[in-house]
């Protein structure tokens, strides 16, 4: 598979305004109508023209492949701020796992994951760096003693990645354009707060089986 070719010339203050606007228009109706939305609806969400949008990005895949790349790094922008700004570790986790709810990390991860090269160098750039933060985030908390031992970064991302799934119509992909149940992160919320509780040592269970690594995730992943 051909790598997309993200090389990119120093844009103005305004283009790169509009280019900004378009990803983030495209990662809010992708969760809300589906991967498939009409180019031109992203436009028109992020206030911008059909040849504007183009001029930034020449097809679907190229957009879905910056979403990518602007969600993971907002991501690890999310868990490097929570641990500089925590004094408490165990709450610079709890920060971070709520925080990655607005990145609508469950959702995203569904509907692109087929339209991605996931060997592309920048996304494997950006996945090292997301990984480095997370791991820092949890390994701050695992010292601080606060962390039970028996859990890795693929069990929390794992986690965050189901717990912020839409359930079937509350923001899953639709054939017109009706939203989602506004509702619904109040939800993912008090889930996750939930899953934190049982995060924290000392662990009121022996879990099953062995602590999931980031490795072990992408060894289950279908290559491309």
């Amino acid at each position: 598979m051909t790598a997309t070719k993200t090389a990119q010339p120093r844009l103005r203050a305004d283009a790169l305004r509009n280019r900004e606007r378009i990803i983030a228009a495209a990662r809010e109706t992708m969760v809300e109508f589906g991967a498939e939305v009409p180019l031109d609806e992203i436009a028109r969400r992020a206030g911008v023209g059909n040849a504007t949008l183009y001029r930034h990005f020449a097809d679907r895949r190229e957009l879905i492949h910056h979403v990518t790349l602007s969600v993971m790094a907002r991501t690890a922008d999310r868990a490097e701020s929570a641990l500089a700004e925590e004094s408490d570790a165990f709450q610079a986790l709890r920060r971070f796992v709520h925080a990655a709810v607005g990145e609508r990390i469950g959702a995203l991860c569904t509907l692109l994951s087929e339209s991605i090269d996931l060997i592309h160098p920048d996304l494997l750039a950006a996945r090292e760096r997301l990984e480095a933060a997370v791991e820092a985030v949890m390994g701050a908390a695992r010292d601080s003693g606060r962390l039970r031992t028996d859990i890795a970064v693929g069990d929390l991302m794992v986690a965050i990645t189901q717990l912020t799934r839409p359930l079937p119509g509350w923001g899953s992909p639709r054939t017109e354009f009706g939203g989602s149940c506004p509702h619904f992160d109040t939800f993912v919320h008090r889930h996750l707060q939930l899953f934190l509780d049982g995060l924290q040592a000392p662990a009121r269970s022996e879990l099953p089986g062995s602590a999931a690594t980031l490795a072990d995730l992408r060894r289950r992943q279908p290559q491309q």
